[in-house]
């Protein structure tokens, strides 16, 4: 008789570590593939970036020529170049990434969960069946309402959820913006530009508060991150029970 294969004890620890061995991509790898999409996306900035680097490693040469001080020079104008470059190349990915998202819907929403400091992003707080959405933003100017979609049909969600934010905001200054390319509206690329201009109405304690009572309202729907593909539907919700 064939001897059938023993079963390893440790088969199950090991399965749990190639789970747990699947990791998210390095710095690097992440850096390589922004890389790649920049290149296709704009083949001279990679290019541009790296002139930009030689030409300050360039420059930091020729000041240890001028000063006896090459290696000084040398060693000093390394890092500086390398960042020049960096920041060269980083400006040029981030308006690439602008450029892709600009008329997805879901790209505004996309910008605004990337905002650097205090900011509290609520992602489409209510909606359309037609993917017209509005987010909510909370920070030190106050509520900030960002909509999503058809201009005609943003008035009406943003008028109702103004009303649903006043009930707990109190004097709380409200804005409320429209991401798009029509008239009126805000350009993905200019959207963190535009909520950092607003003044700061609300100190620390304030704009904690004010999101501790926000936090209690039960949101209106839900909707998957990132940018939702053109042409999608509002799932419809369930029909309500005879008798109910």
């Amino acid at each position: 008789m064939a001897k059938q294969p023993k079963e390893t004890k440790n088969a199950p620890a090991a399965d749990a570590k190639g789970k747990s061995g699947d990791k998210k991509p390095g710095r690097l790898k992440q850096i390589g593939l922004v890389a790649k999409v920049v290149h296709q996306q704009s083949p001279r900035s990679i290019p541009i970036a790296v002139g930009v680097a030689l030409l300050v490693l360039a420059l930091a040469t020729l000041g240890g020529f001028l000063t006896g001080a090459l290696l000084y020079w040398i060693l000093l104008g390394i890092p500086i170049a390398f960042l020049a470059g960096f920041v060269v190349f980083t400006r040029s990915a981030q308006r690439i990434q602008y450029k892709m998202l600009e008329g997805q819907l879901g790209g505004g929403m996309a910008v605004l969960e990337n905002m650097r400091g205090n900011w509290t992003v609520e992602p489409a707080v209510t909606g359309s069946r037609q993917m017209d959405v509005v987010h909510r933003v909370v920070g030190r100017p106050g509520v900030i309402l960002v909509g999503e979609g058809s201009p005609d049909r943003l008035r009406g969600l943003i008028a109702g959820e103004k009303k649903r934010v006043a009930r707990v905001a109190h004097n709380t200054p409200i804005y409320d913006m429209q991401v798009g390319t029509g008239e009126g509206q805000i350009q993905i690329s200019k959207l963190q530009r535009s909520l950092t201009k607003l003044p700061r109405n609300l100190n620390k304690a304030e704009t904690s508060e004010l999101r501790y009572r926000l936090k209690a309202m039960p949101a209106a729907m839900q909707m998957p991150k990132g940018p939702m593909p053109k042409g999608a539907k509002m799932p419809k919700g369930p029909k309500p029970q005879k008798g109910s």
